[in-house]
């Protein structure tokens, strides 16, 4: 089955003005089958194809001149020197809309090209894995959220009912080994894997390079590529620390996500629920899936927003703050099915420490009942976002 995603109508709000739709995001996210189905009438043309790419690498404006408009280019980031050719197009052709499609799972690369010859005639997105919304839209979501966890989110996983753990293991052979190597030089794939490995044990904490390229056998130079390697494939990405103190130490250090809980999981050797309850990541990573479900959410609709988490030099810890410009957003996320009142202590503590005007607390926890209490708002896993 096709699972219906959400930026489809934040796309199409966009179409008709701008002569170029970009979209970006990891492979497996489902960008192909999105933009064929929403452009039935434009041509699809993978650059992965070495004939066609290497018409376009031998001859642009041949190549343009075939393909004029109402075309998909996929994986374009492929023919960097094409996109000057576009941005002539585009120029000559002013005042029309929608003449192209580009799409790729490079994010360095595409947005290095677009940026460099397409600013202003280009409207960017992002498709990441499904996200908890759009399952439960296609009744796929259940009421327990540690099979989701485990499961993971990508849409061949549920279209084609593959198992994780044999997707995961081509994922990583298949896509991600060769998208890093593409980025950078790796000479040691063993010890790339073992990084990897080693950055899903630190899912949810506090990123200390240093001391993940000494685990790791690597310089930190090496580390901090790597990582940075990882991010722009979609694999990873880092949350940064809210930057008031409000007169106490507060730490100036990054936290480190996956934006796929099923590839963590995968990575971790967790396969199965039974064994997740007592698991002493269990906190750590249902934070990473709900943080990793709110970026989701937020690139679907197309409405980005800043994000941070906030700790203090006595423990004291927000998992995640939104800007939402007239009002701040502190969410605390516990993975218990029980509702405690000491749950809302870090919430309210920081409301004590901060003085914050307009301060919105949300605690997101593991159970089913969403409720507005005296603290503030108890939300279901289920209806975050």
């Amino acid at each position: 089955m096709l699972i219906s995603r959400d930026i489809v109508s934040a796309i199409k709000i966009l179409i008709p003005k701008y002569p170029i739709i970009a979209l970006t995001g990891p492979r497996q996210s489902g960008k192909t089958t999105l933009l064929k189905s929403l452009f039935p009438d434009y041509r699809y043309i993978s650059l992965e194809n070495p004939d066609i790419r290497n018409f376009a690498e031998k001859d642009p404006n041949g190549f343009l001149a075939e393909y004029d408009r109402h075309v998909i280019f996929d994986e374009v980031q492929r023919i960097p020197a094409l996109f000057s050719y576009i941005q002539s197009i585009v120029d000559d052709r002013s005042g029309e809309m929608g003449i192209y499609v580009l799409s790729g799972s490079q994010n360095f690369h595409l947005m290095n090209s677009i940026t460099q010859s397409l600013a202003g005639r280009v409207a960017i997105f992002k498709l990441f894995p499904l996200d908890c919304q759009e399952l439960e839209k296609a009744g796929l979501l259940g009421d327990d959220f540690l099979a989701p966890l485990i499961k993971g989110f990508y849409p061949a996983i549920y279209d084609r009912d593959i198992p994780s753990r044999i997707f995961y293991s081509n994922y990583i052979q298949t896509y991600i080994n060769r998208d890093v190597s593409e980025l950078i030089a790796i000479r040691d794939m063993r010890g790339f894997q073992n990084f990897l490995g080693l950055c899903a044990a630190r899912a949810g904490q506090l990123l200390n390079l240093n001391a993940l390229a000494n685990e790791s056998g690597i310089s930190q130079p090496t580390a901090k590529a790597w990582l940075s390697a990882l991010e722009q494939s979609f694999i990873t990405f880092q949350l940064y620390p809210y930057h008031k103190n409000f007169n106490k130490r507060i730490v100036k250090t990054p936290k480190l996500y996956f934006y796929d809980t099923g590839l963590l999981c995968h990575l971790l050797k967790i396969t199965k629920t039974e064994s997740l309850l007592t698991h002493p990541f269990k906190g750590a990573l249902f934070e990473n899936m709900m943080i990793s479900e709110y970026v989701k959410q937020m690139h679907h609709r197309n409405s980005p927003e800043d994000l941070w988490f906030w700790r203090d030099s006595g423990g004291n810890e927000i998992d995640l703050m939104v800007d939402k410009g007239d009002e701040m957003e502190i969410f605390e996320f516990k993975a218990s099915q029980t509702i405690k009142t000491e749950m809302f202590d870090g919430l309210n503590k920081f409301e004590e420490i901060s003085q914050m005007q307009n301060l919105k607390k949300v605690l997101v926890y593991g159970g089913k009942e969403s409720q507005i209490r005296s603290s503030g708002k108890l939300l279901s896993w289920k209806d975050f976002g």
